[in-house]
């Protein structure tokens, strides 16, 4: 798992697809953490790819790096975590997102953990 998320957190920006509707919709993301052979994001639960993942927990990573025309894809589900320590630890790994969330018991401040069911790098 470290070298697939070794690869992601270096990409700097890698994209989240869910299912909108059953159409694939994919947008940027810039902070994962990896605990536990599981991977991690977070989102506020005022956007809409909050709601799709709660709606269909299916989704997928995507990673490009242009430097090198490597690339990564994790298929895996995604579930909301509401563990304190979890929610801190992402704050602690991804110092960007305190710009959005003062603290791990923040309004809105969402955290999903991520079980992979396939990973692919080239």
């Amino acid at each position: 798992m470290s070298r697939v998320y070794d690869f992601i957190k270096e990409s700097g920006v890698f994209y989240v697809l869910t299912a909108n509707n059953n159409l694939p919709f994919g947008r940027p993301f810039g902070a994962i953490m990896e605990h536990n052979d599981k991977l991690y994001i977070s989102t506020a639960d005022t956007k809409q790819v909050y709601h799709q993942i709660k709606e269909n927990a299916n989704i997928q990573l995507l990673a490009f790096r242009p430097d090198t025309g490597s690339w990564v894809r994790v298929s895996g589900t995604a579930i909301e975590t509401t563990s304190l320590p979890h929610k801190q630890m992402m704050l602690n790994a991804c110092p960007v997102l305190s710009k959005h969330f003062a603290s791990a018991d923040a309004p809105h401040y969402n955290l999903f953990e991520i079980t992979i069911t396939y990973a692919e790098h080239h």
